[in-house]
């Protein structure tokens, strides 16, 4: 592969229309996927625009439009769903294959005081602020043929790290449901780390935010195991409404503050710092608080006595002295995850 000098600028979202309208950009060329963001996606996208957070890098290729011609043709070689995605959004007659389905608006998930609006329903600040918007974009030369695109992010990709769960959700969800785990998980960040449930990279990794859709599926639905198919349902079925969302960050916020009143740091030094143990502290406050009462219902919020969290903490002590029942140190020991093992460990933690 040749050394090539690839340019590092940066291009605004109107620069991109003004390309469209004048038939300077590509934004299909034969090894790019097709458009296939849903509405959400696309919301996600705007709101994250008009707050002016970065977006990933947009890649070009200069072409010429035919053999001896002045006229620069733009080819998106990667961002071709970010740029349509805007272009539909701000003026869709410029996309000469666009489809009503494409049509959206910003969804209420990510901008209450903008939802439901279109483009030319938006206040003329936040409109100039959209087409202001600069993209960092990378320019290959046209000397750069489709092998060697091919070649530059099989490199680009050579290194990476397999998607985890969680992670591959977050590129597929954007409604109500995701919106609302992602938030309640980021407000829990400093005691994330200080109870020692999650090190920097599993944050990195949006583990706790995969831990958070497990406490919302326990509100939701009641204990089950932890399957990847249980969670990714429910981020399906809650992802266009989620009517029960204000109870569930309610009862949500109200056992993690109940969990740092009482027990604070000292979860550090238990073995309730294991995530997956943490996770049987966690459902059995939210027994003792709420019963086995669902989100439907609003639930009373009551404090956790001082002689629960004492038993509790000498539970855990016996736990990781192995001084509790067979099946108690079993289920801490393995296959914490079986819904058979939750029970054994919430039954012991909250019996009298």
């Amino acid at each position: 592969m040749n050394a090539w000098e690839i340019t590092k600028t940066v291009y605004s979202v109107s620069d991109f229309v003004l390309w469209q309208k004048t038939g300077t950009l590509e934004l299909s060329p034969s090894f790019q996927r097709r458009p296939v963001w849903k509405p959400g996606a696309k919301s996600f996208l705007i709101d994250t625009i008009i707050r002016g957070l970065p977006i990933p890098i947009i890649f070009l290729r200069d072409r010429k439009a035919h053999l001896g011609s002045l006229k620069t043709l733009r080819e998106v070689v990667d961002g071709q769903q970010r740029i349509r995605s805007l272009i539909a959004f701000i003026d869709p007659t410029a996309l000469k294959d666009f489809r009503d389905t494409e049509q959206f608006t910003i969804s209420r998930a990510h901008n209450r005081e903008l939802a439901g609006k279109a483009f030319p329903m938006l206040p003329a600040d936040i409109r100039q602020r959209i087409l202001d918007y600069q993209f960092s974009v990378h320019v290959m030369p046209a000397g750069v043929d489709d092998r060697e695109v091919l070649q530059i992010f099989a490199r680009m990709n050579a290194t990476g790290v397999k998607l985890n769960d969680q992670e591959l959700r977050n590129a597929e969800f954007f409604g109500e449901f995701k919106t609302s785990i992602y938030e309640l998980a980021s407000e829990q960040l400093n005691r994330w780390r200080s109870w020692g449930i999650f090190t920097e990279y599993n944050i990195a990794r949006m583990e706790e935010v995969e831990l958070t859709s497990e406490f919302a599926l326990l509100m939701c639905k009641g204990l089950s195991g932890k399957t990847q198919t249980a969670i990714n349902a429910i981020y399906e079925e809650k992802d266009a409404t989620f009517p029960d969302k204000a109870e569930a960050a309610r009862r949500f916020r109200h056992v993690m503050d109940q969990l740092d009143e009482r027990f604070g740091e000292d979860i550090s030094s238990t073995p309730f710092a294991s995530k997956t143990l943490f996770y049987s502290l966690f459902a059995a406050v939210y027994k003792l608080l709420f019963g086995n009462t669902l989100i439907t219902t609003r639930g009373k919020l009551k404090s956790l006595r001082p002689n629960l969290v004492r038993r509790i903490l000498r539970r855990g002590i016996a736990i990781q002295s192995e001084n509790a029942p067979k099946n108690v140190l079993e289920a801490a020991a393995r296959r914490t995850t079986h819904l058979s093992s939750r029970k054994a460990l919430i039954t012991y933690l909250t019996k009298k």
